[in-house]
């Protein structure tokens, strides 16, 4: 199992306000592809807060609806492990972004990849090579 980065959704599913370049177009031909597997079957891990960000963002972007179609396709899917975070979780990574300079919310991901034994992360999120003993998957 692999834990699943909102930056995959984000590139996947956002239609871009401007031309992309042809490293961005890389970047979101390969973000589709990570989706197509995980709606094909391939287990992945993410937790609640991660699944809040792309909503969010969904939601600015395209809409209350387009949100809500999105929660109900990845709650639909028995091989998307949602992780709940408590307040512990959030100690423990505040050390983490610190330690690593990365945001509370990527360090949240490795707290949580730790916890459950998972050791690769699917992320265009440049901010966990910072990150020594996990693995960044972006095919």
């Amino acid at each position: 199992m692999r834990f699943l980065d909102s930056s995959v959704f984000i590139h996947a599913f956002l239609k871009p306000k401007r031309k992309l370049s042809n490293k961005e177009k890389l970047i979101k031909n390969k973000a589709k592809k990570i989706i197509s597997r995980v709606d094909n079957g391939e287990e992945v891990a993410t937790t609640v807060i991660h699944l809040s960000e792309i909503l969010n963002i969904i939601e600015s972007r395209l809409g209350l609806v387009k949100s809500i179609q999105f929660l109900l396709r990845v709650l639909s899917l028995s091989n998307i492990k949602i992780l709940d975070v408590a307040k512990e979780d959030y100690e423990a990574a505040l050390l983490i972004a610190q330690r690593y300079s990365i945001s509370p919310n990527d360090a949240l991901a490795y707290i949580k990849m730790k916890q459950h034994g998972i050791k690769e992360i699917y992320t265009f999120d440049k901010h966990f090579k910072n990150i020594p003993d996990i693995a960044i998957i972006q095919n």
